[in-house]
């Protein structure tokens, strides 16, 4: 019989140390699977990636081994596309990981260690001889574009002619950032649960206690639950309160909870979070919605109960879109027609999620705008990706004198060839948190 070794990631949070060992098995592993199909998509041969201490690149953050917190001095590391897989160097005061160490600043008395430094690089790219060098610069997304100023200005000077050859590495760093491997996934799935549990105990009466507790209350309590159980909040969580007599403000074409949130939450109220939390180097975002019973209910009002309904729907409305090979903004086109075809008045506004919270890869909406995000939501979708599927519905409920809701859904779901599957567990119900 032989014994299958069990998942650490399954088991989160884990200690540092073993977070490490996970990160850096993980790493290696997305350089020798991930790395040589994503630059041969991109056309580039050989990928520069270049980040000073305090100002990283944020591609050079996912690239450096997990006992590293930051890049050291300058870090440059050189990765090259060869019919032997990708080699990846670091040029580099120090040594990086798993990169082969190509360079020492002691190696040439007659130049500075700057200089000496980017000879290494210019050499590096001579003996490659590479067709497109690729550069993290880039209009449309951020996180592709960390190469500073003064980084571009030095590369071109050290490369002279070769500079010629310099590219745009959007494509690749985008892929880089967005692909995940069947264990982050995964691990992101036992993560999704994780906050899904804190928002359980946070929703309830061990910490919620009706005309005492306020929305602020409970923001700085998931907050602290978070760091406290070494998964920390990559924002600060959002908690607001819905309730009957108070209705929603409008901005930007958008219903926002009027609820101040120094207001004691009371009997009757719809409470809602969004919260994201970091751990194993990918991060998470999820929305739940709970409802205070007031005295002598069992559950909640069948108004609100309907919204969520609603807002399921809008979701399989959503995913049912999530197709390799379409754009972000002809998933948001498709599913806001689906969603207009039965009645719904509801926005679309996920987006990638993994390393980054609002990650790299195809932008579906925007809460404040619903034309389409150009750029960003032109970039089409690929299998082996996670989303935030983040949504809202507006509906009357009857209870409340029609008086609107915002159902507002947040949920991590992964996009691969075998379709979309939800990480964590789906919210269907509401929580229903007793006010005794």
């Amino acid at each position: 019989m032989t014994l299958v070794a069990p998942d650490p990631t399954r088991t989160v949070p884990l200690p540092l140390r073993a977070q490490a060992d996970v990160r850096d098995r993980w790493l290696t592993q997305r350089l020798l699977d991930l790395l040589p199909g994503l630059m041969d998509a991109a056309g580039i041969d050989l990928w520069l990636v270049v980040g000073r201490e305090y100002n990283e690149d944020p591609v050079l953050a996912t690239l450096l081994p997990a006992t590293w917190l930051s890049a050291r001095r300058r870090t440059i590391l050189a990765l090259h596309r060869s019919d032997d897989g990708v080699t990846a160097a670091a040029v580099s005061r120090y040594p990086v990981g798993q990169f082969l160490p190509a360079w020492s600043p002691d190696g040439d008395g007659r130049l500075t260690a700057e200089r000496s430094q980017w000879a290494e690089v210019r050499r590096i790219v001579e003996q490659a001889a590479p067709r497109r060098i690729g550069i993290d610069v880039s209009a449309d997304f951020a996180l592709a574009d960390g190469l500073s100023h003064t980084e571009h200005r030095l590369v071109t000077e050290a490369l002279g002619p070769w500079a010629d050859r310099l590219v745009s590495a959007e494509e690749l760093a985008v892929g880089w950032l967005e692909t995940r491997l069947p264990e982050e996934i995964a691990a992101l799935d036992g993560l999704n649960r994780l906050a899904r549990e804190v928002v359980e105990e946070a929703f309830s009466p061990a910490v919620l206690t009706a005309g005492v507790s306020t929305a602020t209350d409970l923001a700085w309590w998931i907050r602290q639950r978070l760091t406290d159980l070494g998964v920390e909040p990559w924002f600060h969580p959002v908690v607001d309160v819905q309730r009957a007599g108070v209705p929603p403000l409008r901005e930007q074409g958008a219903l926002l909870p009027a609820v101040r949130y120094d207001v004691p939450v009371e009997p009757g109220d719809l409470v809602h979070c969004d919260v994201g939390l970091s751990s194993l180097g990918l991060k998470t975002d999820n929305q739940r919605n709970g409802y205070v019973l007031r005295h002598g209910e069992t559950e909640a009002p069948a108004g609100l109960r309907r919204a969520l309904s609603i807002g399921n729907r809008m979701q399989d409305l959503t995913t049912a879109e999530l197709v390799p090979g379409r754009t972000g903004n002809q998933v948001l086109t498709a599913a806001r027609c689906a969603a207009a075809a039965e009645g719904i008045d509801g926005d679309v506004y996920s987006h990638p999620v993994g390393v980054h919270g609002h990650g790299a890869g195809p932008a579906i909406g925007l809460w404040d705008d619903q034309r389409g995000v150009p750029g960003a939501g032109d970039r089409v979708l690929h299998p082996d990706t996670v989303y935030a599927l983040e949504l809202c519905v507006r509906v009357p409920v009857p209870e409340w004198g029609d008086q609107p809701v915002r159902m507002a859904l947040e949920e991590g779901v992964a996009l691969t060839d075998d379709g979309v599957r939800y990480l964590g567990d789906r919210q269907t119900e509401l929580l229903l948190i007793p006010s005794t």
